[in-house]
């Protein structure tokens, strides 16, 4: 693992912009950028599964879809996922689908978090890529968004 970078924390930034977006729609705040090599972003998104109907309309997917799309192939080879909360396990097995070379996240999930807190899909030895990982890059302001949604929610 490597530490965050400044690149890392602009987008980091821009992510947690579309968890405040998520939350104001009543989705769980989540937000995710897909940036490419040279840094520039990809694709940006967050969670959607509320007003979708979708189970799988997590922000990192969305994100990933988009990514995908816009370079018209799915290998997402040179880029980087970055997301506010670690990535469950749907999520990383769908950041290791796509290549991405890292995953940078803020917020440890210690309850479905699969990047290393509670599973380590990402980097079983198993699999034949495994990203790099950035974790706790705006940890604090990660943490933040969802801990003020969930307290709005539940009185």
């Amino acid at each position: 693992m490597t530490g965050p970078s400044a690149a890392h924390e602009a987008a980091m930034r821009r992510a947690l912009a579309q968890a405040v977006r998520a939350g104001e729609r009543g989705e769980v705040p989540v937000g995710a950028v897909v940036l490419d090599a040279v840094g520039a972003i990809v694709a940006e998104a967050g969670n959607d599964r509320e007003a979708s109907a979708d189970p799988t309309a997590h922000a990192e997917v969305l994100a990933l879809r988009s990514a995908a799309e816009a370079r018209g192939e799915w290998r997402l080879t040179g880029c980087t996922l970055v997301v506010t909360l670690e990535p469950c396990t749907m999520c990383a097995g769908a950041a290791v689908q796509a290549r991405v070379d890292r995953v940078v996240y803020g917020a440890d999930d210690d309850k479905a978090g699969a990047v290393g807190s509670l599973w380590d899909v990402v980097r079983d030895r198993r699999l034949n890529h495994r990203p790099e990982v950035v974790r706790g890059v705006l940890a604090a302001d990660c943490s933040a968004v969802l801990t003020d949604f969930f307290a709005r929610r539940r009185p």
